[in-house]
């Protein structure tokens, strides 16, 4: 499984960058889109929520693909204010959505670290198409729903 690992400065304009980053290395894989989002949503957190977004701060994205799964994990510098959490904003809100519509995307999210830096890190599992051949595991013979 090879894994993709960058850094990007603590700028907001740098999440382009990633996004951009996270289309060329997934290069029309299926969960491309998705994927950019997520890194999108994870990086804009880590620069509004942690000394990820101070001067000097950076946040690292980590792109891991096999045949089963998109794993997207983004890293930040750390802070003690605040731990990532899904929240339920108000309707006329404009913050406060962001890792809801990551675990609404992904099939699992988890995050792990703390004050000195947390890395929050979403699975997309690939869907296999009914009209896709069966994976190579299949026994012959064996029917599938």
């Amino acid at each position: 499984m090879p894994t993709h690992r960058r850094s990007f400065p603590g700028d907001p304009r740098e999440l382009r960058a990633a996004r951009t980053w996270t289309r060329a290395v997934l290069d029309g894989h299926s969960c491309s889109e998705d994927a950019a989002l997520i890194v999108t949503e994870l990086g804009t957190n880590a620069l509004v929520h942690t000394t990820s977004g101070g001067s000097g701060g950076s946040f690292g994205v980590a792109l891991t693909v096999s045949d089963l799964a998109v794993t997207i994990a983004v890293t930040d510098s750390g802070s003690g204010a605040t731990n990532p959490e899904v929240q339920c904003p108000a309707p006329d809100s404009t913050h406060g959505r962001g890792l809801g519509m990551v675990t609404a995307l992904a099939d699992r999210v988890m995050v792990q670290g703390g004050a000195e830096g947390r890395t929050v890190t979403a699975e997309l599992l690939i869907r296999v198409r009914p009209d896709s051949p069966a994976p190579s595991s299949a026994h012959p013979g064996v029917r599938r729903p």
